[in-house]
């Protein structure tokens, strides 16, 4: 009896330990970095949700995939400046045929001029059939991580792709980033320019005070329409209501 006793009393010890240490965070952000438990926003607090798709969800059937409780899509449609993603073209058409508003979004190389790479970028994407901004990529790669290249070399490569797209499209493009690639290269810079950020773990906010626009949220949604290698797709969210987000669009795009 008091051998049992003594148990009751460890597991009672340890669950009250197991308990203080996710109610500080600590538990979860390891098990959200291994994809255990998955952050999912307030539908009452962000109801405008979307995707980021490439050629790693392969075909899709975007009237399945439009009907999953998305409002918008930003599909992959270059790299660099000669890459363009295989699956772009006809993923971009057939989501002409849904009323998701639908982005372009660039992957920024640190090995290539911002002017090539808007020529690429520009070569590839029409404007007509965009309603929302075309989007710069703006991450690590290779090892780019542990090497991240200079601050003033970045700034000046990724200022001229801004102004190239913004010159052709006719409206500023939103800047996608990490935390670190947002600490690195953007911290109280570009203000003019909506930033679309990338946290699985929390809730985004930003040491310079700015607020984010667009917010990627998880990398392991599972939702219906596409068969790819890969299972999983990014889902994001608009930071606002679905009048505020009518209301974006509307402002961001000119009129054709």
């Amino acid at each position: 009896m008091g051998s049992g006793d003594d148990m009751k009393k460890k597991i009672l010890v340890i669950a009250a330990i197991f308990a203080v240490l996710t109610a500080a965070a600590v538990i979860p952000a390891e098990l959200f970095l291994h994809g255990v438990i998955r952050i999912d926003p307030s539908p009452e607090r962000y109801p405008v949700r979307g995707i980021d798709v490439s050629s790693y969800q392969g075909d899709i059937d975007w009237e399945i995939l439009s009907k999953e409780n998305i409002r918008f899509v930003f599909i992959k449609a270059t790299e660099g400046s000669s890459f363009v993603d295989r699956c772009f073209d006809n993923n971009f058409a057939e989501v002409q045929k849904t009323d998701l508003k639908t982005g372009a979004y660039h992957f920024f190389s640190y090995d290539s001029s911002g002017e090539a790479q808007a020529d690429n970028f520009i070569r590839t994407v029409p404007a007509v059939g965009l309603t929302l901004p075309p989007v710069i990529d703006l991450e690590f790669y290779g090892d780019k991580q542990e090497n991240p290249p200079p601050r003033e070399q970045v700034r000046t490569e990724l200022t001229a792709m801004l102004q190239r797209l913004e010159e052709h499209y006719g409206t500023k493009p939103i800047i996608y980033a990490t935390g670190r690639s947002y600490s690195l290269y953007l911290s109280g810079e570009y203000e003019a320019y909506d930033i679309w950020i990338r946290n699985t773990i929390a809730v985004p906010s930003f040491g310079d005070g700015r607020q984010w626009c667009f917010w990627q949220y998880t990398d392991k949604a599972v939702l219906k329409g596409y068969h790819g290698d890969e299972k999983y797709i990014d889902m994001n969210v608009f930071h606002g209501t679905l009048e505020e987000f009518q209301q974006y669009t509307t402002e961001r795009m000119p009129s054709k």
